[in-house]
């Protein structure tokens, strides 16, 4: 993203309302005001018993209270992973001003990602199948642990009726659906997109699984000091939960409606690695090869790039990966970048990290402000 006036080819896609919560905040000031000021939102983890859990600590959001976002009864009726959407679409939203009518539905739509959607639905599921028997299943178990319930739901309380679909791929799916929703804009299937990504994976077969791939940090007697991106002393990422939403707009039809602009989104490059489950490709060629994507496109230099909000996650291979891929793409101009991962504060939200990230890239530019990273002791 770039504050700047670069010239783009075709339709221009600008971001004109921001939404997020995590367990830093539960609106964007407030995640933005903590972030800047260093504040972990890392701890023990509340919405289970962790008794013979390796890893009992997470990123939790407090003080949500589904009923008084979605009402009583959609809330038994949703996911947490959708509740925490709606709140963060809701924020946006209203910071956008963009109301949505009969006679503009159809040219908005909802791409909303996540990695695990409604997994705590699931757990509950099958208990209560295991339990009790399937005549005992909630007619409302499929529909909440779809994870493109979430867009769905979400069209549907906005009257959204243009393009719909979530985006599943790890980590990369709420900044998939960032780019997606641009890429929709540009060829002129909608003028508006509201586009992110939630996930509430703080559940007991979340934690047990990741747990058992070693991924997970075990520094359980300091939660605030778990998540170490780029530490030597790092020992796995921090679950985190939350949700962040943007509204992208066809700059013309913002301007039409004198919405405030924040930012314009230029360039957006998708590769894929091909070469293991979980590890990143030998010196970061697949994510080198996505950054440059994105710079071709948006026809802009490496030395004109102000702050790279890394991926980041506190495992030992990740760090050492991005770092080679950020040098790899960026040439010698990537000593002069900022960088810094704000997951050491918020935790890894998985789905809906690069949807959270790219809202603080935006609050960046506005503000002329920098996260930092936080327990970044030893290089």
């Amino acid at each position: 993203m770039t504050g700047k006036e670069e010239k783009v080819t075709g339709r221009r896609v600008v971001v004109t309302g921001i939404g997020a919560i995590c367990a830093v905040g539960n609106c964007v000031d407030e995640v933005w005001a903590g972030l800047v000021a260093g504040r972990s939102g890392i701890g023990p983890i509340t919405r289970f018993d962790t008794e013979g859990y390796e890893s009992r600590i997470a990123g939790e959001v407090q003080g949500f209270v589904p009923a008084e976002v979605v009402g009583k009864k959609d809330a038994r009726r949703t996911d947490r992973y959708t509740q925490l959407a709606i709140a963060a679409t809701d924020e946006a939203m209203r910071r956008a001003g963009l109301g949505i009518t009969e006679a503009n539905a159809d040219r908005v739509g909802v791409i909303y990602g996540s990695a695990v959607g409604g997994i705590e639905t699931f757990e509950v599921g099958f208990e209560t199948l295991l339990a009790q028997g399937p005549r005992r299943v909630s007619p409302f178990f499929m529909p909440m642990m779809l994870i493109n319930m979430a867009a769905g739901t979400l069209a549907i309380r906005l009257g959204a009726k243009a393009n719909n679909f979530s985006p599943v791929s790890a980590c990369a799916s709420s900044a998939h659906a960032v780019g997606e929703a641009m890429r929709i804009i540009q060829r002129g299937d909608a003028d508006a997109i509201v586009a992110g990504g939630s996930e509430a994976p703080v559940t007991r077969t979340s934690v047990a699984g990741f747990s058992a791939m070693g991924a997970l940090s075990t520094r359980n007697d300091d939660p605030p000091g778990a998540s170490r991106p780029f530490d030597a002393g790092r020992d796995g990422f921090v679950l985190g939960e939350g949700a962040a939403t943007l509204i992208l707009e066809e700059r013309e039809h913002a301007l039409a409606r004198r919405a405030t602009i924040l930012a314009e989104v230029v360039g957006y490059g998708a590769t894929d690695d091909a070469n293991h489950m979980v590890q990143p490709a030998p010196g970061g060629a697949g994510a080198a090869r996505a950054m440059g994507l994105a710079l071709a496109e948006a026809g802009i230099e490496p030395s004109d790039l102000g702050y790279i909000n890394a991926h980041g996650t506190s495992t030992p291979l990740n760090e050492r990966l991005e770092t080679a891929a950020v040098k790899r793409a960026l040439g010698d101009a990537a000593y002069g970048i900022p960088m810094s991962s704000t997951k050491s504060m918020t935790g890894h939200l998985l789905g809906a990290a690069g949807g959270l990230e790219s809202v603080i890239c935006v609050q960046a530019l506005q503000t002329g402000a920098l996260p930092p990273t936080i327990n970044q002791e030893t290089s």
